[in-house]
């Protein structure tokens, strides 16, 4: 159980991490001298470099060793926050936004999920895979909302203390760069449990996929749409909307971030009994909907409480097709390609989520333009909810076939 219990403690601690730094970073990068569309490229290069990075990594890390690899994830880490602390200069940020892990949207970037997942699935009974999913990101969601919170408290007290504002900011990114430190111990730490079954032949095929690479290709286009769309509002955008329409502070913006991602987890943590009963698709399909008809909502409420209430709406039902959507994928494949499952529709999310943040910059740019990320991002997921359900519905994972 040492394993199972560092796993998760992984996963706090790096998702405190890209709480603690997302809600603040595109303010930061504003406040050093970018301009909203530079920080829009910005981030696409960052996401762009990331899934090529991770790709790399996950297809390897079974042959290299998965606690070699997330202990080259957390020096990624650390070198990235390193550069975002101490230079302005944009080729520089975007040479360590490519190579290093920096999340712009407050989510699970580089070669952590994929890898621990995979970790998770060999310590744990199958018929708990969904269940323990939906506590892995509750808990993730949970660390995000604490460390958003701590991060726009953080701020506020360095700006009240008489500090300027980059420098407030700054303080988080090397925040962000010592915990890199502190991951890369933990997973140091790990057994050699957590390591790929050497007895378990990797499939010959393209990036380790063979009777599953129709599934998972399929699986990756869809969620690549839903990461597009999502990156439209990622959580540092959010946040710049939020003050430039209503002028939120910082301490508040924090308390609004830790309040959605705190709803996020919940909303998880629900997942598993509905699947349970309605089944994994129809569980993702079916809350995904009414959470982007809210979000589509959101701009167009006229006060700071409204639109606030409207989020806070929103994510209280928006990630329940998180951890059913990760049970699925591992229950559909084979088990010798869970890995490379994992790491070929994550790095679809990435590549999907990377070309947004350019398209969403220079509407953050223009008044008028300012709300039309949130109508794009949310009927795009409309559009990815009902192409999911009308492709995979019939497709049941082994357990629900037993039930029928």
């Amino acid at each position: 159980m040492t394993d199972f219990r560092l796993l998760f403690s992984t996963r706090i601690t790096r998702m405190f991490a890209y709480g603690f730094l997302s809600v603040s970073l595109a303010l930061y990068l504003t406040s050093i001298g970018l301009s909203e569309q530079m920080v829009g490229v910005l981030f696409t290069l960052t996401l762009a470099g990331d899934a090529a990075i991770s790709l790399w990594l996950t297809t390897r890390a079974d042959r290299f060793g998965r606690r070699k690899t997330l202990i080259i994830g957390s020096g990624l880490m650390l070198m990235a926050g390193i550069v975002f602390a101490l230079t302005r200069e944009p080729f520089l940020l975007a040479v360590a936004g490519i190579i290093g892990v920096v999340s712009p949207s407050g989510k699970e970037i580089g070669p952590f999920l994929s890898i621990e997942q995979a970790a998770l699935t060999q310590l744990i009974p199958s018929q708990r895979r969904t269940q323990v999913f939906a506590w892995y990101n509750l808990a993730g969601s949970f660390a995000t909302a604490t460390g958003a919170l701590c991060g726009g408290l953080l701020v506020q007290a360095l700006r009240d203390g008489g500090m300027d504002t980059v420098g407030a900011y700054r303080a988080l990114v090397i925040g962000y760069a010592l915990i890199g430190i502190a991951l890369a111990f933990v997973f140091w730490r790990m057994s050699d449990k957590v390591e790929a079954p050497v007895a378990v032949a990797a499939p010959a095929g393209l990036l380790g996929l063979g009777q599953s690479r129709n599934i998972v290709l399929g699986l990756s286009a869809l969620f690549a749409l839903d990461a597009f769309a999502g990156g439209f509002v990622i959580d540092s955008f959010l946040a710049y909307w939020l003050t430039a329409k209503f002028g939120i502070a910082p301490g508040a913006l924090g308390a609004v971030f830790f309040a959605t991602n705190l709803l996020a987890g919940i909303s998880a943590l629900v997942a598993a009994p509905m699947a349970r009963r309605f089944g994994l698709i129809n569980t993702m399909v079916f809350t995904h909907i009414p959470s982007n008809v809210l979000l589509i909502l959101v701009p167009l409420m006229p006060s700071l409480p409204l639109a606030v209430g409207m989020l806070l709406f929103r994510f209280a039902i928006s990630q329940m097709d998180v951890p059913t959507r990760q049970s699925y994928t591992m229950a559909v494949v084979r088990p010798e390609e869970r890995s490379a499952a994992g790491g070929v529709t994550g790095i679809a999310r990435s590549v999907g989520a990377a070309i947004s943040p350019s398209l969403a910059g220079p509407m953050l740019a223009s008044a008028s333009l300012l709300s039309l990320p949130f109508f794009i991002a949310g009927g795009l997921k409309i559009v990815y909810d009902l192409a999911l359900y009308r492709s995979f519905n019939k497709n049941k994972p082994p357990e629900e076939h037993k039930e029928a």
